[in-house]
């Protein structure tokens, strides 16, 4: 039997990169995933992936899986995924929030509808998904919120700063998912009396993923400095189903937390080396 045999989930961004592999990985433990995003057909977004191939390759490996095309910069799409979740499949037992919107400028150019969109995606809409599926969770005293963050949340610390130290236009990103690791172990202090387990994690290294290719964080998927889709996804699974006193209120990375439960031999990249001169809420695990 899975880790998640019978279990509904949620997972947003799935019709590409990290969100794809999770519903992937979680389908073949068993779980009942509905994948959500904003591409239903291939060929409707620039980058390539959708949720209809997401959902043919999890029901090609025997797994469960129902597409919901939404856009969760809307309060009331979210709304809509978790009534069709519910038509679906029934009250969730595990909602992954993953979709990120992300536009590498400097604040001093950044367009105001930009922001207000990043945001809406990058950190309201999992306040607010949160907040729908914390209905069935709470009622059932079981349940299990994964939010995924990046090492940009970690801060460059305090100046002088060398002149060639910018972060390419990542402060807002930064700024969002270090809110997101800030709301990770408020909200899992808050449901803790309930059952439910709240915990976030980050990726040790890039992952080749379409939208880090597009932005030019890797050079493509074999790019030595990169990390597989896979470690991601199994460290999100067991966040998913690790008992909660072992892992609510965790803000981590990929790497460590599959090291320390013995699901990987070895670590590398980023929340690796505690010498790391800089700050940041993630580094506290």
């Amino acid at each position: 039997m899975g880790r998640l045999e019978g279990k509904v989930v949620v997972v947003t961004g799935a019709s590409r990169g990290i969100g794809a592999e999770i519903a992937r990985t979680f389908a073949a433990e068993g779980g009942k995933i509905i994948c959500a995003a904003r591409t239903l057909h291939e060929g409707e977004h620039q980058l390539e992936g959708s949720l209809e191939r997401t959902v043919a390759e999890i029901r090609a490996q025997g797994g469960e899986a129902a597409p919901v095309a939404v856009n969760i910069s809307e309060p009331a799409e979210c709304e809509k995924l978790i009534e069709e979740t519910h038509a679906i499949y029934g009250p969730v037992d595990v909602l992954v929030n993953n979709a990120a919107l992300t536009y590498f400028i400097p604040i001093a150019d950044y367009p105001l509808n930009r922001w207000l969109r990043s945001w809406a995606v990058n950190v309201h809409a999992p306040f607010f998904l949160s907040q729908l599926v914390l209905r069935d969770m709470i009622s059932r005293r079981s349940g299990s919120i994964v939010n995924i963050s990046s090492s940009a949340a970690i801060g460059p610390g305090r100046g002088p700063y060398p002149s060639t130290s910018a972060l390419r236009g990542g402060t807002c990103y930064g700024a969002q998912k270090a809110a997101i690791e800030r709301f990770t172990q408020g909200l899992a202090q808050e449901v803790y009396q309930y059952g439910v387990s709240v915990s976030c994690v980050a990726p040790s290294q890039v992952v080749p993923t379409p939208g880090t290719i597009f932005h030019h964080l890797v050079t493509g998927p074999d790019d030595p400095r990169g990390e597989p889709p896979t470690l991601m996804a199994r460290a999100a699974l067991l966040l998913a189903t690790e008992p909660l006193d072992k892992v609510t209120g965790r803000v981590t990375y990929s790497q460590q937390i599959l090291k320390e439960y013995g699901w990987i031999d070895t670590a590398r990249g980023t929340g690796v080396d505690p010498s790391r001169p800089v700050s940041g809420f993630s580094r506290q695990g």
